[in-house]
């Protein structure tokens, strides 16, 4: 274990981070003409940024994992992390941290956004324990108050809230992971009995991957199609015990053990089948469809389909907190590798200076400090969509638009920030060496955690793919009701502007035509204007370019319109990637137009301008064969990144300390000063032993003499 001490936190420019550590020095020439002029960050101000809306939320949160009962320990055996893993979750309860978002009567507080920012800062402390937490109230629980009616929160809400009903989440299935329209469990009625049959007519059918199914839960919220007179009726949710008190299955009930996985062992994942299992017609979640003692079906939704996204829009806050966890852990990350790579040295100059620390290294800032920027973009974009769930959920903008459009933004923003979360703590667990190896230094165990995030809550291609089907029916809308004219004249770029209802984009003008003039500085060239036309227009001409492939589909028999959508998906996944990533731009940019201190302004304008840049190096191809930037141009862009991160490098640490992480949250020894200690022992030794003229002689310094003329 690491021992952790708080520090007192000095004037700005002689901060230290919170293990103690001095602020390693810039780089050699910027230190020497350093001066009181040059902008620096607020780091108090930025924090309070990054938290967001509901900062006191998540410094409660951060507040109780303090304590090292809620720490995870690195190679504890599977059964025992599991236990402390649910002792954990009774912790939570005895501190008044579950089901936040449960209605007061039931003992949460009506705070949709607060439990979810609360939620998401749990990842700092063991993410079997956030994981399982979320299983336990936001699936499980969740489930119920939001599939369930009065009488099924009245039963079973406050149980599921003080832990004393703890419960799995039973909707994938071994055959059918995101295609939860397809699932094979049925719900077949029986007027006989007033009861309802739980069945898994196949193996493909089990339920697989739940949290709570291998161990704790006694009972589970299980999707099934409902079949009542013959008639299925689609996918709906019912309440099912599955172990009785003791631990043991109950009748017709059959869990299995997922055993070890890649990731979140403290979490005991099952799976469960069911053998013509009865449960009471009253079990059935019937918020958006009911069966009477006749078996006659009722709905307040008609539509099947929309019947069905209406369910499932219900349970969105599980993609939703999945977009936050993801940007905490690679903040994380970030702050363990940049604060290391502050005081790590290796290497001199190769003219006689002192070892040179890590972020020093042009190659090591651009590692690091355009991932940073990144994650700086996804907490703003993170806190827009979580006020807009509050909305949602919190009853004062719920309306089926705004539902469609929080779905839509989870959808593009979940994918984003859990990949980019992956590819982040990667790239720091590289960036510290062996030491980034290391299990008490928590990259490698947080890499693993957070693996199934891509996965979990939707696959993130799948979820992208309903992202572009948005924005193509978002596209198709511009010609409702257009003549033939109309639709020549867009036809060769005539239109004065497009339209994309709803989905986040902004009203384009001319798209960019960029012919490397030298008489504007490449600065002046690349500015917040240009990276909003050259992102925003990326996404036009590519939702353009396969809603023009998909128009015959409409006139094509079935199953050769499915074949061309097929030959097109690809394309519209990175259109939709291109659409979240434009999203986290603007919200970047939007959260810099609103400081007012001039140094913090400037120097996450800086940061911005960074990331909007590096999204577009990553696309220079397309922008080059598209005729959007020239090759002279395109060429700068990479040269304007690395004077970015050049000009950004002695502010990495303020940037990466805005985090707001204290030493119990980072537990990362190479973190914790203890570097910077090993280091300045080392220059000690020998600037004292060349100060008493007993250093030996190296041999190179002997050859040059032996052969100077």
């Amino acid at each position: 274990m690491v021992d952790v001490v708080r520090t007192k936190r000095p004037a700005l420019h002689k901060r230290t981070p919170a293990g103690g550590a001095p602020t390693a020095p810039r780089s050699a020439d910027e230190a020497r003409r350093a001066d009181a002029s040059e902008p620096r960050i607020d780091v108090a101000a930025v924090t309070e940024l990054l938290l967001g809306t509901w900062a006191q939320a998540r410094r409660q949160s951060r507040e109780m994992i303090t304590d090292e009962a809620f720490w995870q320990v690195p190679g504890q055996p599977v059964p025992e992390h599991r236990e402390r893993v649910l002792g954990q979750l009774r912790r939570f309860v005895d501190a008044g941290a579950s089901g936040r978002a449960y209605p007061v009567e039931y003992g949460g507080q009506n705070d949709n956004g607060g439990n979810l920012a609360a939620f998401e800062e749990l990842v700092l402390a063991d993410p079997s324990m956030q994981i399982k937490a979320g299983v336990q109230w936001g699936l499980f629980g969740s489930a119920i108050q939001q599939l369930g009616t009065k009488k099924h929160h009245d039963a079973w809400l406050a149980d599921v809230r003080t832990l004393a009903l703890p419960g799995a989440f039973a909707m994938t299935e071994m055959g059918h992971g995101s295609d939860v329209a397809a699932i094979g469990t049925t719900a077949t009625y029986d007027p006989d009995t007033d009861e309802f049959v739980i069945h898994t007519p196949f193996r493909a059918a089990t339920k697989e991957f739940l949290g709570n199914a291998a161990l704790h839960g006694r009972a589970a919220t299980v999707f099934a199609q409902l079949i009542t007179g013959g008639v299925n009726y689609g996918v709906h949710c019912f309440f099912v015990p599955i172990r009785s008190d003791d631990g043991h299955d109950l009748p017709g009930i059959t869990t299995e053990d997922d055993g070890v996985k890649g990731g979140l062992n403290g979490i005991d994942n099952g799976r469960i089948s069911f053998d013509h299992v009865r449960i009471p017609r009253e079990n059935l979640l019937n918020r958006y469809g009911d069966v009477d003692a006749t078996g006659a079906y009722s709905s307040p939704i008609p539509s099947p389909g929309r019947r069905f996204f209406t369910m499932l829009g219900a349970l969105v806050q599980g993609r939703v907190s999945l977009d936050g966890a993801a940007t905490t852990g690679a903040a994380l990350a970030e702050y363990i590798a940049i604060t290391y790579a502050n005081q790590r040295r290796q290497f001199d100059s190769g003219v006689g200076t002192e070892e040179v620390v890590l972020l020093d290294y042009g190659r090591h800032q651009r590692r690091l400090l355009p991932r940073l920027a990144q994650t700086y973009a996804q907490a703003f974009a993170h806190d827009q969509l979580l006020r807009r769930f509050d909305g949602v959920f919190g009853g004062e903008r719920d309306t089926p638009d705004e539902r469609e459009d929080l779905e839509t933004l989870a959808a593009a923003l979940k994918p984003l920030s859990t990949w980019n979360a992956l590819d982040t703590i990667q790239e720091c667990r590289e960036a510290c060496g062996g030491a980034g190896f290391m299990a008490e230094n928590r990259l490698v165990g947080l890499h693993h955690d957070l693996d199934v995030y891509a996965t979990f809550e939707g696959d993130n291609n799948i979820l992208l793919q309903l992202v572009g089907k948005r924005l193509l029916s978002d596209f198709a809308k511009q010609f409702t009701g257009k003549d033939a004219a109309a639709l020549a004249r867009y036809a060769v770029g005539q239109t004065a502007e497009r339209i994309f209802h709803g989905a986040g984009l902004r009203r384009l003008g001319q798209a960019v035509a960029d012919f490397g003039s030298t008489a504007r500085s490449v600065e002046l060239g690349l500015r917040a204007e240009q990276q909003h036309e050259l992102l925003a227009g990326r996404v036009e001409q590519m939702v353009t370019d396969v809603a023009s492939a998909l128009r015959p589909a409409s006139s094509l028999p079935p199953a050769e319109a499915a074949a061309l959508f097929n030959q097109h998906q690809s394309e519209l996944i990175e259109a939709a990637r291109a659409h979240g990533e434009l999203l986290q731009w603007e919200a970047f940019a939007e959260g810099v137009a609103g400081i007012e201190d001039a140094g913090t302004r400037q120097v996450l304008t800086w940061l911005r301008d960074l990331f909007g840049l590096w999204l577009i190096e990553k696309h220079l191809a397309w922008y080059l064969i598209g005729g959007r930037l020239s090759s002279q141009r395109a060429a700068s862009v990479t040269r304007y990144i690395d004077r970015l991160c050049a000009r950004l490098r002695p502010h990495a640490q303020d940037l990466v300390d805005a985090f707001g992480f204290a030493p119990e949250h980072v537990r990362a020894p190479i973190a914790s000063g203890a570097e910077q200690q090993r280091q300045d022992e080392a220059r000690a030794y020998y600037a004292e032993l060349a100060a008493s003229g007993a250093a030996p002689v190296s041999e190179k310094s002997l050859k040059k003499k032996v052969t100077k003329p």
